[in-house]
């Protein structure tokens, strides 16, 4: 009996102890450094943590507002919503949570904008949206707007973060993998510009599609990119993988990426970019 007493407590001082850990209020930790942040230092410093320089993930808005100009950005009006495919009781309620929590629609916003007067068309995925996962909306939405690109004669630009497919719509979600890869081709046979920005992590199938389908690939410090994780790879081959080999970095030395920018470098690159193809 006594031993049962002592073994609640502890689970219960380890309960109050784990709350330090997450997103409280106006505080962040850093998963890197382990420091607990002011959230607002960490905004104005770009989503990187001040004491480490690790990258935070960025909201879709956030992301918007330090890329396009202000004032500029015209969001898609598609109208579409997201299906149950698989008749899931509880995936209905949990978009609608994420819709209330993040305060977006979907896994992406794709829309058109200017980057220091020049005009593009823009997707940015989001993390905070079932780990920004490719179903069936956002499949059409990223088509949608490579479609818009090729009618409107403009640069595409897509920010990439995702966990891969979305399982929760089964193969319809893996058939988007299809469809934007045949649209991408379209715009290459367009002659169009193509860049993508690959964000942590950028897994699965976005990177077996479009992400990986540009004709400039760039990739934020310390982003992680692959297919599958590093477990399963190992498991699959049987063999000990290189530390990091997944790391923006560690592609870069191999040929993967064509360049690592600083997110305080991105708008400026994006704009040189698309000025040298013109």
């Amino acid at each position: 009996m006594i031993v049962d007493k002592i073994k609640k407590r502890e689970t219960t001082a380890k309960r109050t102890e784990n709350k330090v850990d997450i997103q409280v209020g106006k505080w962040v930790k850093c998963d890197k450094c382990k420091e607990i942040l002011y959230k607002e230092a960490v905004g104005e410093n770009s989503g990187i943590c001040p004491n480490c320089g690790a990258y935070f993930r960025m909201h879709i808005n956030k992301r918007l507002e330090s890329i396009i100009d202000k004032d500029t950005y015209r969001r898609f009006d598609l109208d579409i919503d997201t299906t149950n495919p698989l008749e899931l009781e509880d995936y209905p309620k949990k978009i609608k949570q994420l819709r209330e929590k993040t305060g977006i629609q979907e896994a992406v916003s794709c829309g058109k904008g200017k980057i220091k007067g020049e005009e593009v068309v823009i997707c940015v995925m989001d993390s905070g949206f079932l780990m920004g996962s490719m179903g069936v909306v956002v499949g059409e939405k990223i088509t949608y707007a490579i479609e818009k690109a090729i009618e409107l004669r403009l640069p595409l630009i897509i920010f990439c973060v995702s966990g891969g497919a979305r399982m929760q719509e089964g193969i319809i979600s893996l058939m988007q993998m299809a469809k934007t890869t045949v649209a991408i081709n379209k715009l290459n046979e367009a002659g169009l510009l193509y860049i993508s920005v690959l964000t942590d992590p950028t897994y699965g199938g976005v990177t077996a599609s479009f992400a990986s389908l540009a004709d400039i690939i760039l990739a934020e410090p310390g982003a992680m990119i692959g297919f599958a994780g590093q477990r399963v790879i190992e498991q699959t081959i049987g063999e000990k993988l290189p530390e990091g080999f997944q790391t923006a970095e560690f592609l870069l030395e191999h040929g993967f990426i064509d360049k690592i920018v600083e997110r305080k470098d991105l708008k400026e690159t994006l704009h040189q970019l698309i000025q040298f193809h013109k």
